[in-house]
């Protein structure tokens, strides 16, 4: 098994009579409650906990999001291009580059084909459908979205894999007459490709294109319903049955010296979930072309009915996220439900291959460790315990099982 530790290198600083006033802390919170400085100092305490991580053998996740307290990440490339020279021996995953929402896929190739070649072949690349938010702040047309989303990855793929010369690209949404992007990615045909999405319909498609599909915050559960899709449409399609490695989860995760120590700073991390990722209805749910139009009368007037996460309108996903059913979760109800792995290291293991069994085995562990009030200092710790006390066993179990 692989682990993967991802920082969304969140801002909580902003006092809670203020997250109280605004209609959602995403797109409508006006940056002026963000202090560079103390920005300055999370980008550096953040990068420093990615350097740790190529220090004792954790692989690197940079994403990205807009106009939000849940990441300052907001240009993946960018920070991307930073841990390929910052690092020298882990593998580095943008899981990403929100493609619906730029103009230019060849030029978010051409970016990763950079980033690949300083890091000499260790970059992996992620797609993400871009949530309702972020529409509105890349000024982006939520009709047609998930067609955008598979035209703009088919792009970047054969640009990443195209050598002979240029080519031109003729979509329904991208037309470029002239493909040749310098450098060529160090990776060849081109480096792995992953996208998160939790929903059966879009598993299909990615077994299709041979794509990891990573979950998050889905439980066992709704995993293993996506994973199951993903695995009978590769029978359907003719191809080699999916291994562990088609596929990745992220759970919250804090290994402690003691449960008691694990669990409450685990709790912290939570905060992403209760404050970070709350979303005003606008964006969440009553975009134009992301339910269907027998539905959305419902959606305007109350919550979505229980149990339903997705809903599909000319093939588009609802644009609401999973993080939504869990504002008011606790660090017990959280590891139970499957979303976090957290205590002293037997603990944390337990619980990591409890998940393991109930979805069928997987082999990319995706680590939310930094988030909310956790310290910097909290964070390394957590990082050196799991390294050193959990991922050792987990490679070990899994290795043994294959």
């Amino acid at each position: 098994m692989q682990a993967w530790y991802l920082c969304e290198n969140p801002y909580p600083f902003v006092p809670q009579e203020v997250l109280d006033q605004v209609d959602s802390v995403r797109a409508s919170l006006p940056n002026k409650y963000c202090d560079p400085k103390v920005a300055a100092q999370l980008f550096e305490e953040c990068l420093d906990e990615y350097r740790l991580c190529d220090e004792v053998g954790l692989n690197i996740i940079s994403n990205e999001h807009h106009s939000g307290i849940n990441c300052l990440y907001s240009a993946s490339p960018l920070i991307l291009g930073i841990l390929a020279r910052e690092t020298k021996n882990v593998r580095i995953l943008s899981l990403g580059t929100l493609v619906t929402a730029r103009p230019d896929p060849v030029r978010i190739a051409e970016e990763y084909a950079t980033a690949d070649v300083i890091s000499r072949g260790r970059i992996d690349i992620g797609f993400v459908k871009s949530g309702g938010s972020e529409m509105a702040s890349a000024n982006s047309n939520p009709i047609g979205n998930l067609e955008r989303f598979w035209e703009s990855i088919d792009l970047i793929k054969k640009t990443l894999s195209e050598h002979d010369g240029p080519f031109s690209w003729e979509g329904k949404y991208f037309t470029h007459r002239h493909v040749n992007i310098w450098p060529r990615p160090y990776q060849q045909p081109h480096p792995p490709l992953w996208a998160a999405t939790g929903d059966p319909e879009t598993s299909v498609e990615l077994a299709r294109r041979d794509i990891i599909n990573a979950t998050f915050v889905r439980g066992p559960d709704g995993t293993k319903k996506s994973w199951d899709a993903y695995r009978q449409a590769r029978k359907d399609f003719g191809m080699p049955k999916a291994g562990p490695d088609r596929f990745a989860y992220m759970g919250f995760t804090y290994v402690g010296d003691s449960d008691e120590e694990g669990m409450r700073i685990g709790d912290k991390a939570l905060w992403f979930l209760r404050v970070g990722a709350r979303s005003a209805t606008q964006y969440s749910r009553s975009l134009p072309g992301t339910n269907p139009p027998s539905q959305a009368p419902l959606l305007y007037r109350s919550a979505p009915p229980p149990g339903r996460s997705t809903g599909l309108a000319s093939g588009v996903p609802h644009v609401g996220r999973p993080a939504a059913a869990f504002r008011n979760v606790t660090a017990e109800q959280a590891v139970a439900r499957g979303v976090m792995f957290a205590g002293n290291p037997d603990t944390v293991f337990r619980q990591i291959m409890d998940f393991y069994d109930k979805v069928g085995g997987f082999e990319h562990l995706i680590l939310m460790g930094r988030s909310g009030f956790m310290t910097h200092e909290e964070a390394e710790k957590g990082i050196r315990m799991f390294a050193k006390e959990v991922l050792p066993r987990l490679r070990e179990v899994v290795h043994h099982d294959e």
